[in-house]
């Protein structure tokens, strides 16, 4: 019965965290209520939540977020004609594990991994 799940990272900044993830990656605001201390967004079918965490030390967060694709290498080229940046060991590979993926870091240090079977 279970048919979605919205991942909730921590937030140091709702304005930077909305420019990043409205402006930069593209996604959209979800709802109709603005609350000061949360921030939804979503893209397709993929929807993030984030919680005012003022205090963050972005060196110690361990958010983390795994996005299936079914376009992997469209995605990447996007982001890359955007120069948004890659995470430095996170550039597109194929894994051992049958998945081709990269990731990025967002402000606040959350990784975003996009994955693709192959």
């Amino acid at each position: 019965m279970l048919t979605s799940v919205h991942p909730k990272l921590p937030m140091r900044n709702k304005a930077i965290t909305h420019d990043y993830y409205v402006n930069q990656l593209g996604f959209d605001v979800f709802g109709n209520a603005d609350f000061e201390d949360y921030l939804m967004v979503q893209k397709d079918a993929i929807q993030l939540h984030f919680f005012l965490f003022k205090e963050l030390d972005p060196k110690e967060n361990y958010g983390q977020v795994y996005i299936r694709t079914n376009d992997i290498d469209t995605v990447y080229q996007s982001l890359l004609d955007q120069h948004i940046s890659i995470h430095p060991n996170g550039s597109l590979q194929l894994k051992p594990w049958g998945q081709k993926e990269f990731s990025l870091l967002d402000p606040d240090h959350n990784l975003l991994t996009f994955g693709q079977s192959v």
